[in-house]
Formats: structure tokens, sequence, C-alpha cells
């Protein structure tokens, strides 16, 4: 049986769902550029900052995140003194992440990048439209499709 490539790519839904993330956080990446932080920083302080001190698996799975990946993420901005990692505060063996004052301070002059790149994405795909692609990929994380696979 032949495989035709072209569909397979055109009906992956893998590659689609990676390819409109990775241009998504390009334009990100380019409009937060100006107040020092990535995307995907932005992600990590924005989450310490609603949460709270978390541990590092803790704070991995609320982002979706390889605990690994998150690693590479945190190493800058502990060294920017934008976060601090060290021992929890309920259980000393186990490390947590705690926003730093500098950190809450680069968050909020974040926002303003954060909010130009929402207006932008709303106006070219709507508000509405926009609202329903976030809520389809919130069920999309929050589903066990993947588990059943196994």
């Amino acid at each position: 049986m032949k495989i035709d490539n072209d569909s397979v790519v055109r009906e992956c839904n893998c590659l689609a769902i990676r390819q409109a993330a990775r241009h998504v956080t390009q334009f990100y990446d380019q409009v937060l550029a100006p107040s020092g932080l990535r995307a995907t920083q932005f992600a990590i302080l924005g989450r310490l900052s609603r949460s709270g001190p978390m541990t590092i698996n803790e704070l991995a799975a609320a982002l979706v995140m390889d605990r690994t990946t998150l690693g590479r993420n945190l190493l800058p901005l502990e060294r920017d003194g934008l976060i601090e990692i060290g021992p929890g505060a309920s259980d000393r063996r186990r490390r947590e992440a705690r926003l730093t004052a500098a950190g809450t301070a680069r968050l909020r002059a974040a926002r303003q990048g954060w909010t130009e790149a929402q207006t932008r994405f709303d106006e070219v795909f709507g508000e509405k439209r926009a609202a329903a692609l976030r809520d389809l990929l919130r069920e999309v994380v929050a589903s066990d499709f993947a588990a059943a696979s196994d």
C-alpha cells in the first residue's frame, strides 16, 4: 500500500499543532523581546506569580513541560535574579522556585508586550475564534487520549 506523504503531512495533528505553536511562540518572543523575556520565561514567571512558590515538578506539570526543559529555562531566570530556587517551606528536601521582587517587576514590564501580542492575535483571528481556539487547546491538554493508547 502506497502512502500519500502530502496527505499524511496535511492531516497530521501533531505537525500542525507544533508548527502553529512555533509560529505563535516566535511572534510572542519578538513582541516580548524589549522586556528581556521570551514567551516561555513569561509563562514561568506568570505561573509563579499566580500560584506562589512551587516545586520544580509541580511547575513542570502546571506548564505541561518536561522537567529537564523547565530546568534549562529556569537557569537564566535564576541567574538574572528573577526567581530563587531553594528548599521548600514544608519539606526542605524538595526544591521550590519562587518569584523575586525583580521577577515581579520584570513580569509587570513584560505585560505590555504580552497585551500587544494578544491584541494583534485577536485582531487577525477575531476575539471569538481566538477564545474558542484557547478553549479547544485547553481541552486537548486536559484530555487523556494519550493514555488510551497504552
